[in-house]
């Protein structure tokens, strides 16, 4: 196999032909079968492949572009498509959307040209099943199998966020922990990155459906429809984490206000209580000749029981109001 290509396969014909070469790739024909040959555009070598190669100059420019958003276009002799997933089996720690990946393709008659940034898992496990005999041999099979492990990854992600909202919305009911509101916003985020990235996919893929080129049978198109319905499914359940995650941040809020509430509410009814208390306190305390009993030693516990007198008729006046 050439260095710049990561994987280079003859997806059907006789696989006992001798192996594949660089001026065996640049020259290929129809006649010997159909070749896929997938790279990593950010090596050199793969890049100056790409545009020494016989592919349109717009496919080159976005075979090798670093933002590609998912899309079909099609082509004369074929198609471009513009996938996007995400390496679940990588940087386990990462977020989700720091584990997107973008994955190009250009298909013809007798050859497929893939490529990505980075190493990517649907890819790998593509090229595994070619080595175990059972990979796809057209190109339909090819796109259908890209797909269906993509969304695959993505359903293991939703899953996961579906999890992580759960134990959110568990922990609402017995803890308004300030953190609580930052890890909903990051799961609200992932969702909204997601389905970003989902709803263009879908898009692309039912305009593949509909397109007119024989390189896709009906069958073919049939099973694509099925892999286009399943990202509906996702797009719908992403909408629905999104919309329990509104509603639990809601809930948060809510009952972190109620407990602000409460303690203003204690606070307030500390202040009214001692606000007489202070007034009368204030009162007798001036420093002025003529204040009733400044001679009387009796004065001060007067006054004391006169100031707890005060605070058992407020407490019976709050009580019988239900403020208490």
């Amino acid at each position: 196999m050439p260095n710049c290509f990561a994987y280079c396969y003859r997806l059907n014909g006789d696989h006992s032909k001798p192996a594949l070469t660089l001026d065996k790739i640049n020259n290929w024909q129809s006649t010997d079968g159909l070749l896929w040959l997938h790279l990593n555009y950010t090596q050199p070598q793969a890049q100056q492949w790409i545009q020494q190669s016989q592919l349109p100059d717009i496919e080159k420019d976005s075979l090798t572009n670093d933002r590609e958003r998912p899309r079909l276009n099609q082509t004369k002799d074929g198609f471009f498509l513009a996938l996007r997933g995400i390496d679940i089996d990588k940087n386990t720690q990462n977020k989700p959307s720091d584990s997107m990946v973008s994955i190009r393709g250009y298909f013809t008659k007798n050859l497929i040209v893939t490529t990505s940034n980075q190493p990517v898992v649907a890819i790998s496990r593509i090229a595994d099943h070619i080595n175990g005999g059972f990979g796809p041999t057209t190109i339909g099979n090819f796109i259908l199998s890209l797909c269906d492990h993509l969304v695959s990854h993505k359903m293991t992600v939703i899953d996961t966020l579906d999890e992580q909202l759960t134990e959110l919305e568990e922990q609402v009911m017995t803890d308004s922990d300030m953190k609580l509101r930052n890890n909903i916003a990051v799961l609200r985020r992932e969702t909204v990155k997601l389905r970003h990235s989902m709803t263009p996919q879908r898009d692309a893929l039912a305009k593949l459906i509909t397109i007119d080129t024989p390189l896709l049978s009906l069958a073919e198109r049939q099973k694509i429809h099925e892999v286009d319905e399943k990202i509906s499914h996702a797009l719908d359940d992403l909408n629905a984490i999104r919309e329990r995650a509104n509603v639990t941040q809601e809930e948060l809020m809510s009952l972190q206000s109620e407990t602000l509430n409460q303690r203003l509410y204690f606070l307030s009814l500390i202040t009214t209580i001692f606000l007489p208390l202070g007034f009368l306190t204030g009162l007798f305390g001036v420093n002025l000749d003529g204040i009733p009993g400044a001679e009387d030693h009796l004065s001060f516990s007067i006054f004391c029981g006169l100031l707890a007198g005060v605070l058992i008729l407020q407490l019976a006046l709050f009580y019988r109001r239900k403020w208490i």
